[in-house]
Order: C-alpha cells, then sequence, then structure tokens
C-alpha cells in the first residue's frame, strides 16, 4: 500500500439541514427529500440507494411538503407557492402563487379514471385548494368548502372520491365533486399533524397529544386510541402496516391483525417500537419492505422490516445516509489549497506545514498552522450547486442555477479578482471541472451538453459545446471527449447502474469507473474496449465485503508514482487498488493489513492481494492527493454534527 504523510483536516464544518419532508414513487422506486433549505434530493432505492439528483435551495424556499404525480415532482411550501421542479436540469420549472396564505401540505390522487390528474393544497386560510395538473403546467379548479382554522394535514381516499383533512381539533371529510362537507370528527385541543384515509373508510390520525387514534369515517366515531408518546406525533405512512413518527425521535409500527385463531376480530396493534434518531422525526414513507424516515438529526434512516425481506442479508441490514454523495471539497494539488462549499459562501484554506519524519501512525509537530485565506459570499438568492478550483490554484469558479462566476486568485497576495466577460454560454452549470494544466474549464450546463472555455490571463474564451447525440440519455451513457479539436472519440458501453466517480489515467488514458452497485471497470481510450484486468475483475467478481458496503464511492484518482495503483474512497475508507496484485477470493480477508503486518515476508507475499484498505479515519468527506504524494484527508466526525443541534425533547438518563 506504501506510507502517506497526511494532512488531517477537520474544519469543515458541513451542517446538513434538517429532513422536513418526504415523497416516494412506487413506480420509479425514486425517493424525494427536502431539508429546511429548501434543497431536494432524488435517492434511487432501486440503485443501491443512490443519491442520484440534488436540486439546491433557496433564500425564503422553505419547503413543507412533497407530492409525485407520475415523474413529475411538485412541492408546496409556507412562502405560499407550488413549485414543480425540472429533473434533468435539475431546477425549479415554474412556481404557481395559491393565494391561500402558507401551505402546510399537498397531495395528489394516485390514479384518475378522468385523465386529468387532481391534485390539492391544505392553506393557512382554512382552504383546500384543488389544482388539475397538466401535460406543462398545473391549473387552479376550484376550492371546497373553507373551514375557520388552517389545513394541516390531507389524504385522498382510495377510491379518489373522498378527502380526509386534518386541522386543529378536527378532521373534516370533504366530497370531492360537490366540495361540501360530509363528515367530521373532532379532538379537543390538538394540531392534526397527520392523517391516513383507508379503503374501508377508516381514517388514522396523529396529534400534538401523542396519539394515534382510529377513527370510523363513515360514522366519524372514535374506534380506538393508542397513546405513543407524551410529546407529538409528527409524521404516519400506511401500507399493509402503519407506521407513525414522534418528536421523541421513535418510529412506531401498527399491522391490523387478528387476536384470535380464526381470523375474526382484527384490530391495529401496535407491534414494534423503533429508535433511529436523536430528535423529532418529521418525515416517513413506508415502501414494501422497509420504513424510511429522517427529521431533526438531518440523517436518511431506512429501516427494512425483517417480516418482509430475508434475515442477514444485505437487504435486511439498516442504512444509515448522514452525509451527500457527491464531493462538497476541491483540492489545488499544485498550491496545496483547500476550498469548502457551503450553500450560501464557499472557504478557501491553506494547508498547514509538518516537520521531519516518524513512524506510521505517528503525530508530526505542526512548522505552519492551516490559514483561511479567502470567505467568498455567494450573490443572489440562489444557493451554490457546485464549485472548483484549479489544480494551480490561481482560478475558482462556482454557480447556481441562475448565475456562474468566475474568480482569478493571487495567492502570493492572497487576492481575488472577479473575471467580468464571460461567454453566454456560461450561464449555470451542475457540475465544473478544470484540466490538469489549469488552462481549460469544462462546465456541465442544461440539457446534458459540456461548455470547455479557455483560460487567458486577463479573460476566459469560449471554445467549444460537447453534446451528446439525440437519444442518448446522460444518467445512461458515459461519453468521453479528446483531442484538440474537442470531437466525440468513443462512447462508453452502457450499464445499468449510475456511475459515482471516474477519472482518467494520466499516462495509459484508461478510464476507471465505479457505479453505485460498488462494480469497478476499466476501459481503454486508445483500445476503445475494456482493459485485460477490467475482463478479469469481471470474470472472477468482486470480493462480497466489497459489495455490501453501503456507501458509494465518490472520487478516483492515481498514483503517479506507481501507475499500476488506484485510490479511491466512500465514507468510511479509502482503499489503495495495485493492479500489479492478484485480486482477492471469495473466501480471502478482505480486511487484512493487521494481519500482514505480523506476518513474515515470505508468508506476507503469499496473503497479500490488490485491494489495501484503510479504516483509520471516519466519515470522509475527501480523500486527495498532492504534488508532494502527502495524502489530504477531511473528516467530519457525526459527533460534531450532532453537538450543533438543537437539544431534544427527550434525552435518555441513566435507569430510565
Amino acid at each position: 500500500m506504501g506510507e502517506f504523510k497526511v494532512h488531517r483536516v477537520r474544519f469543515f464544518d458541513y451542517m446538513p439541514a434538517a429532513i422536513r419532508a418526504m415523497a416516494f414513487n412506487r413506480r420509479t422506486e425514486r425517493l424525494a427529500l427536502a431539508r429546511a433549505d429548501g434543497a431536494l434530493e432524488i435517492f434511487n432505492f432501486a440503485d443501491n440507494y443512490f443519491q442520484e439528483k440534488v436540486i439546491p435551495g433557496q433564500d425564503g424556499r422553505a419547503v413543507e411538503a412533497l407530492c409525485w404525480v407520475g415523474r413529475r415532482l411538485f412541492s408546496a411550501g409556507l412562502n405560499g407557492e407550488i413549485t414543480e421542479y425540472d429533473l434533468e436540469n435539475l431546477r425549479p420549472r415554474y412556481t404557481v402563487e395559491a393565494y391561500g396564505g402558507p401551505i402546510w401540505t399537498i397531495s395528489a390522487v394516485a390514479y384518475s379514471l378522468s385523465g386529468c390528474v387532481p391534485c390539492q393544497v391544505g392553506c393557512e386560510d382554512g382552504t383546500v385548494k384543488m389544482f388539475e395538473v397538466l401535460e406543462d403546467r398545473i391549473q387552479f379548479q376550484r376550492n371546497l368548502d373553507r373551514q375557520k382554522g388552517r389545513i394541516i394535514s390531507l389524504c385522498w381516499h382510495p377510491s379518489a372520491s373522498l378527502i380526509a383533512a386534518g386541522m386543529m381539533d378536527m378532521i373534516r371529510i370533504f366530497d370531492v365533486e360537490t366540495g361540501k362537507g360530509v363528515g367530521a370528527s373532532k379532538s379537543k385541543e390538538v394540531v392534526v399533524w397527520s392523517i391516513a384515509f383507508l379503503s374501508d373508510h377508516t381514517i388514522i390520525s396523529g396529534d400534538s397529544a401523542g396519539k394515534v387514534q382510529i377513527w370510523d369515517g363513515l360514522t366519524g366515531t372514535l374506534a380506538r386510541t393508542h397513546l405513543v408518546t407524551k410529546w407529538d406525533v409528527l409524521a404516519l405512512s400506511d401500507e399493509s402496516s402503519l407506521v407513525a413518527g414522534t418528536s421523541e425521535g421513535t418510529v412506531v409500527q401498527f399491522q391490523f391483525l387478528s387476536s384470535t385463531l380464526d381470523g375474526q376480530n382484527k384490530d391495529w396493534v401496535r407491534t414494534r417500537t423503533f429508535k433511529n434518531h436523536s430528535h423529532d422525526v418529521r418525515a416517513l414513507v413506508h415502501t414494501e419492505t422497509a420504513v424510511v424516515s429522517g427529521g431533526m438529526d438531518t440523517q436518511l434512516v431506512v429501516r427494512p422490516l425483517l417480516d418482509k425481506v430475508e434475515k442477514n442479508t444485505q437487504e435486511s441490514a439498516m442504512r444509515k445516509m448522514a452525509f451527500p454523495h457527491r464531493s462538497l471539497v476541491c483540492c489545488a494539488k499544485k498550491a496545496g489549497l483547500l476550498l469548502f462549499q457551503f450553500p450560501d459562501h464557499l472557504e478557501l484554506w491553506r494547508l498547514g506545514e509538518s516537520d521531519g519524519h516518524g513512524n506510521p501512525g505517528d503525530s508530526l509537530p505542526v512548522k505552519r498552522k492551516p490559514e483561511k485565506l479567502i470567505q467568498l459570499k455567494r450573490k443572489g438568492e440562489d444557493h451554490i450547486c457546485c464549485s472548483a478550483l484549479s489544480p494551480c490554484g490561481g482560478w475558482l469558479a462556482y454557480s447556481t442555477v441562475t448565475s456562474f462566476r468566475l474568480y482569478r486568485l493571487q495567492n502570493n497576495t492572497i487576492s481575488i479578482t472577479k473575471v467580468s466577460k464571460l461567454p453566454k454560454d456560461l450561464r449555470s452549470a451542475h457540475q465544473l471541472c478544470f484540466s490538469t494544466d489549469s488552462s481549460r474549464l469544462f462546465a456541465s450546463s442544461i440539457n446534458s451538453s459540456v461548455v470547455v472555455v479557455a483560460l487567458n490571463q486577463p479573460e476566459c474564451k469560449y471554445l467549444h459545446t460537447l453534446k451528446p447525440k439525440s437519444g442518448e440519455q446522460q444518467p445512461t451513457t458515459a461519453s468521453v471527449s479528446l483531442s484538440v479539436r474537442l470531437q466525440l472519440h468513443c462512447t462508453v458501453p452502457v450499464y445499468g447502474s449510475c456511475p459515482t466517480a471516474i477519472a482518467i489515467h494520466p499516462t495509459s488514458s484508461n478510464l476507471v469507473v465505479v457505479h453505485a452497485d460498488q462494480q469497478i471497470f476499466e476501459y481503454s481510450l486508445v483500445q476503445k474496449e475494456y482493459t485485460e484486468w477490467s475482463r478479469r475483475l469481471q470474470k472472477q467478481g468482486l470480493h462480497s465485503l466489497w459489495l455490501e458496503r453501503d456507501t458509494p464511492i465518490t472520487h478516483v484518482t492515481f498514483n503517479p508514482k506507481h501507475p499500476a495503483h488506484i485510490i479511491l474512497h466512500d465514507m468510511f475508507m479509502f482503499c489503495v487498488i495495485d493492479q500489479s496484485l492478484p485480486l482477492p477470493e471469495a473466501k480471502t480477508r478482505l480486511f487484512n493489513q493487521m494481519i500482514l503486518r505480523s506476518l513474515p515476508e515470505p508468508m506476507r507475499i503469499l496473503h497479500r492481494h490488490a485491494f489495501k484498505m484503510c479504516k483509520t479515519f471516519q466519515n470522509l468527506m475527501c480523500v486527495r492527493l498532492l504534488e508532494d504524494h502527502s495524502l489530504v484527508v477531511v473528516e467530519r466526525p457525526l459527533l460534531d454534527i450532532m453537538s450543533q443541534l438543537p437539544a431534544p425533547v427527550r434525552q435518555k438518563r441513566f435507569a430510565t
């Protein structure tokens, strides 16, 4: 594996926002998640739970609820607006004012016999507003009977003919055709935070008194009450069973079971309690095999139900996703600089220096401490979606969904100058990348195109726009363009899983691609085919412990001193793959570094294999190799994030 001098960085104060709402699309197996800063994230549950899309937030856009209509995603918030999102170009498509004050909830019917999908929102002024989802927009239809208090929760009956609305101290049922209230159930001095409307006209509510109550929707009478917590029940989700999330961080499951052997006299029975969160559970989704929850502690938790999956398998393992599946750190490997991306600003740091040498594991004395050089605040209301720092440290670029900015840096005098004249094609970007010699900037723009500009001392000059062939889509193909004329060189064969990290070897011109299902491919750009090493890897197969990892590889790079070494990392380890060594067999210990150290040299040669993994560092945000062959490891301990959260409503004490 070799020895590296490591810059261990822990001054990146990354702080994710709380999870406010979730919606699951059962057809595409996509989970949409909204955070408190207005950002949206799309997770592909069919592709190893990969975070495949991120739509940055905006100042003043507080998303309170999400809703899928087919493959289209809508949100509503306390600003009183309904927003549809462009999931291809990762930005809001349009916004419609509901004219009912803050919107607390949004819901759409699963299907419609008329072909026009209805969607409704619950507003602060007591109205339930009906909208019609058209092909290119959403259009207001009418208001249902106005109520005295705000509409906090909504749920369609599976027949799409009735709507249940939760309010202050009351549950109201509306007839969709007439718009009139046809029934009501009163619950004294509580806020009905969440509601579920079942096919047998049973209504289940979660309220601020900590109760899950079961109502007869035909008569409006209370059938049963479950006291779940002393605090609020904030979220409900129903499928074959019912789950409720509370403000003390627990998730409670209810199942419709019979108390007798003959299967008669079924009732909703509390069966399981999960404690996977430290703070409020604000959002819940019930898939066919798992309970998905999120809240104030910022973590997305997927808890498989063991009666739905096979035990002791990868599908039965609980997952906690606390960090983004993309890099928020850029490194200028020649200049020794780090760029940290936050939603509203960027920070530029110079790495420190150490003095002397030591043994493996030793902490070297610091000769010069790390120094914060620049804090650059973004312009406008849109949050930063991507940023980049050139390898020489002389250029800095960032983009929002509506603007792009490029700066020239002078590290000697610590000055920054904005490049005022930019090409008109460079308006915004999803991803940014500088060439190795810092002479060109590549910007991934709208419609899967890549804008290429040349960087000169005073300004930048437009060179070319790389566009995919008609019919090709960005998520399923990876195209590589080479040569000075920037013509399409080749197209890599399609693979069913989304790529999470790619890199081109500086000497062999081999493309290494790592996918969300943990598979690794190496493609020769010269021969335009998979390399012999890649074919051997796919024929033998990757080790089972490698495939069972639940976090994706987020970066791939190479070691110039050892051309056969591939360096990659995820959130919990970094790995050096030595292509000159044999691949690990199925029965070989994958994590064998400590064992190899204790063996004599002949035995060590006999047992070593290509995958050398290091778990000394945890919660990795970035691992980069500098020009002097030292490693930069940026950590963000999860305990540091938890320490910055507000105090939970209930704290665990000894013997309680």
